[in-house]
């Protein structure tokens, strides 16, 4: 199954994310904030590739969301708090305790933004220790609504960024073109993911 992290991620809303939150938050590099948004993958693959953690396709679904993610430890409501706090401890150490806030919470947000498209796959306690109901609101079921959720997330937070980064560039009194250009690819970037995601090129 090696194949399948690729379909069905929600990469762009992710990020879409992070870039409002650099809006609002100008002193965290935005890379901090998008390494933030995808931590708890970031820690699942190795979990992954030890077959500690795995990945189940629901027959006959959508390319797009047509997973099951058994990521009972990265992905479990606990586990994904101890995951954020591990990264904001040294975060707050380099861009002091506010810094280490934020790139905690958006490290968090990651799965909040998954319990609303995933089935119901994401355990409260690691391990799901007690065999406790597993969560998720299941949007991945209707790929258009998910589909569209994420590019509207996606949309405000570069626009939101596009914004902040307007602002600080008439402040300095130098051309908006840097924060236009910056936002651009930020865009292109995320429409590409998209569009590798939703034919199935990405995996």
């Amino acid at each position: 199954m090696a194949n399948l992290p690729g379909r069905g991620k929600v990469i762009v809303g992710h990020y879409g994310l992070a870039a409002a939150v650099k809006a609002r938050e100008p002193m965290v590099p935005l890379w901090l904030l998008m390494l933030a948004t995808v931590w708890l993958d970031v820690i699942f693959i190795p979990f992954l590739a030890a077959g500690i953690e795995w990945i189940e396709p629901v027959p006959h679904a959508a390319h797009y969301g047509g997973l099951i993610i058994h990521a009972d430890y990265t992905h479990s409501l606990v586990g994904a708090a101890l995951l954020s706090i591990a990264l904001a401890v040294p975060v707050a150490r380099a861009w002091g305790r506010r810094g280490g806030i934020v790139v905690g919470l958006v490290a968090l947000s990651h799965w909040m933004l998954d319990l609303v498209v995933h089935r119901n796959d994401l355990p409260l306690l690691p391990g799901n220790v007690g065999d406790l109901p597993k969560l998720g609101f299941a949007l991945w079921a209707k790929p258009d609504m998910a589909i569209g959720l994420e590019i509207l997330i996606f949309a405000a937070g570069i626009y939101a960024y596009w914004q902040a980064a307007s602002k600080v560039a008439l402040a300095a009194g130098v051309s908006r073109y840097l924060a236009v250009r910056s936002a651009f690819k930020a865009f292109f970037f995320g429409a590409l993911i998209i569009i590798l995601d939703l034919t199935g090129l990405a995996g």
